[in-house]
């Protein structure tokens, strides 16, 4: 009996690239892409009709009426078994943290090798998570060998910031939480920067995740 396809749905306002999308994902074996969604108010309203559920949804991070971020936390609290990988023009490390807090558990550029495409969504509907080097390397510029660091012992107040940092406060609202300075709080951020090889927030996000330091 052959395996059951991975099924799909495609979430881009832009139809030309969603089309193309579509036929590039159909081309993969085992791979079913069901639905094409033109924004996240489509995907809300054909999946609260009880239609049928995918495994993995391609979504785009910026779209014109519900945007990803928006869409992914929906999915996330309304639809858990969902993979949502998102797929974005975008660089910005407030909208790839955005796009991870929300529950996106893998965040790809658009101009991505199709092998790698393929791979992600294996990787991301057989383990759940999946982040390319691109974002975790050249995109973010999180690290220096193109890999997140691994048994790190951190120190209880080191883990304590660590966790914050994936939330929406700023550093210096961080310090206001913990009852620090906010040059306190930058000696903690520096200190993970050297201990964990990261360069930016995304990176000590990436390293809280992928550790299991923060369950989304």
């Amino acid at each position: 009996m052959s395996e059951s396809p991975i099924t799909i749905f495609i979430v881009d306002d832009h139809k030309l690239f969603s089309s193309s999308l579509k036929g590039l994902v159909s081309s993969f074996s085992n791979f079913k892409v069901s639905e094409v969604f033109n924004d996240g108010d489509e995907i809300v309203s054909f999946l609260e009709d009880k239609n049928s559920v995918p495994d993995v949804v391609l979504l785009d991070v910026k779209m014109k009426r519900m945007g990803g971020i928006e869409t992914c936390g929906w999915l996330k609290k309304n639809f858990p078994t969902i993979k949502v990988l998102a797929l974005s023009m975008e660089e910005d490390e407030e909208i790839v943290i955005g796009m991870l807090r929300a529950g996106a558990k893998g965040y790809l550029l658009k101009d991505i090798n199709p092998g790698v495409l393929e791979h992600a969504i294996n990787e991301v509907y057989k383990n759940g998570f999946y982040y390319t080097e691109e974002v975790t390397n050249t995109l973010l510029n999180s690290s220096e060998n193109g890999s997140l660091k691994n048994n790190v012992v951190l120190k209880e107040r080191e883990l304590e910031f660590l966790k914050l940092t994936v939330s929406e406060r700023t550093y210096k609202e961080i310090a206001n939480v913990m009852c620090l300075s906010p040059k306190t709080v930058e000696n903690y951020r520096e200190s993970l920067f050297e201990k964990l090889e990261v360069k930016t927030r995304i990176g000590l996000v990436l390293y809280a995740i992928k550790e299991k330091i923060v369950i989304l």
